[in-house]
């Protein structure tokens, strides 16, 4: 059996190539496809299927181009009512290639069309080697019921579909059996993914919580509780993937715009992003910009942040070379989440900017022990945009509590009446947060430089558990 793992860290995305007898299939496949024609062609191996366990909500998958570019067939659960050709699968359905047998499982619970792909080498004894489990069973974890909405399921009657999915399907199988899920740590498709990028049926049956025993009453109870608002993008993304989203050659390429014409963009509409690191963003920005760094998880951050609908214009770093691949990066990684209307960037960044005798914005960077002092001598209040579980871990004193996701819907409790200091974990988020903030007239902000780890690490004094203070104002 020819087997490998593609694990994108900034989507916590996982895909597969399975294989034999000089075919393979490749198993939910990111947006940009070249690696796994490469992969295919150094094995000797032709792409003959493609296979899609769900329609994802959280990125827009390579399916429908790595099938045009190949010849190859798309497989899909048949509750996806897919508008492209595709084998709409059933369970038990099969697929063949010499030796190895794929099989299909329905697996309803993250979505109704879920399914499972189980492996098995028929030259290797015909035992079950491996299950490609898609987003219904992670590591440590399974995958969240509730966003199908719109298609007339609640939250409960998904979680029910996935208690017997999990009990009545995937617990069946030998505990020597492989998991492999589409999704590790950090995915917001799950809440207490490990860092693991595999385990086995066993494995998970001793140490996964979701599979402890309990009814399905409680299961449905426990998969249910606490679910935050899903990312704004993933019902755009969801019915982008059941559509069938263009080629990357397809989107429109973003055009070089002068000062004059960037501002005149912005002018007419256009969001200006600005995806260089806070500290640059803070030292002179386009006013306006929204800071979300192309460092870390930028694609679900820029999701979850801005809307899928309005023009986008780019502010990258100023130098030669390093200016050009920005803007291809962050292109490439937009249009991973679906964020397609990239107009423009800023050519020269913010160096032709200021040549330009353009006026720029500035963020200030607050040192913690600055911090600790002003909050300690009232001056300034505070606003921790990290999770709730985080927060209540450990957070700056008197610090209320409102996540990153929430920040926009939530504006109207932030305090407006004098300077407030933004914190997240390194200042990522609070620098995003921060320029988000800004766009809705709050202008006396600091950003926490090195945020909270940088405090603990400063050996200054933390609170756990609910705020003390308020950003009500």
């Amino acid at each position: 059996m020819e087997f490998k793992q593609f694990y994108l860290p900034c989507l916590a995305h996982a895909s597969y190539l399975i294989g034999n007898d000089g075919e393979c299939a490749i198993v939910d496949p990111q947006r940009d496809v070249d690696q796994y024609l490469e992969e295919a062609r150094a094995r000797g191996l032709e792409i003959k299927y493609v296979i899609e366990t769900h329609l994802h909500a959280d990125f827009v998958s390579g399916h429908l181009e790595l099938a045009q570019r190949t010849g190859a067939t798309i497989y899909i659960g048949h509750r996806a009512g897919a508008d492209y050709d595709a084998v709409a699968v059933h369970d038990g359905d099969e697929i063949r290639m010499g030796s190895v047998v794929l099989r299909f499982l329905e697996t309803p619970g993250h979505t109704p069309e879920s399914v499972c792909v189980l492996a098995t080498d028929e030259s290797a004894g015909g035992a079950a080697q491996k299950v490609l489990t898609g987003d219904t069973l992670f590591i440590g974890d399974v995958g969240r019921p509730d966003l199908v909405g719109s298609k007339g399921y609640t939250a409960e009657e998904m979680a029910g579909f996935m208690y017997d999915s999990l009990h009545g399907k995937l617990l069946t199988l030998p505990d020597t059996v492989e998991v492999y899920p589409a999704h590790g740590a950090g995915s917001a498709c799950g809440r207490n993914i490990s860092s693991a990028l595999s385990s086995t049926i066993g494995e998970q049956r001793q140490t996964n919580h979701a599979l402890a025993d309990m009814s399905r009453d409680a299961f449905v109870a426990m998969a249910t509780a606490g679910l935050s608002a899903p990312p704004a993008y993933f019902s755009h993304d969801a019915e982008l993937n059941r559509r069938g989203p263009p080629a990357l050659d397809e989107l429109p390429r973003p055009q070089p715009l002068t000062p004059d014409e960037f501002a005149a963009r912005v002018d007419a509409g256009a969001i200006p992003l600005d995806v260089r690191r806070n500290v640059a963003f803070g030292a002179g920005h386009v006013p306006g910009a929204v800071n979300i760094g192309l460092g870390g998880n930028f694609a679900s951050w820029c999701g979850s942040l801005l809307p899928v609908d309005e023009p986008l214009v780019l502010v990258t770093a100023d130098e030669p070379g390093v200016h050009e691949a920005g803007v291809h990066e962050a292109v490439l990684r937009l249009a991973r989440v679906g964020l397609h209307r990239v107009v423009g960037f800023l050519q020269g960044g913010m160096d032709a900017w200021t040549a330009a005798g353009r006026a720029q914005a500035e963020l200030p960077q607050i040192a913690v022990e600055d911090l600790a002092a002003r909050r300690e001598r009232g001056e300034l209040a505070v606003l921790d945009v990290r999770t709730v579980t985080e927060h209540d871990g450990a957070h700056v004193p008197g610090a209320a509590n409102i996540p990153l996701p929430e920040l926009e819907r939530r504006v109207t409790e932030v305090v407006r009446d004098g300077p407030l200091a933004v914190i997240c974990k390194s200042g990522y988020r609070s620098s995003a947060a921060c320029s988000l903030l800004r766009r809705h007239g709050i202008e006396v902000l600091f950003n926490v430089a090195g945020g909270t780890d940088a405090f603990v690490a400063a050996g200054l004094p933390v609170e756990a558990g609910v705020a003390s203070g308020d950003c009500g104002g």
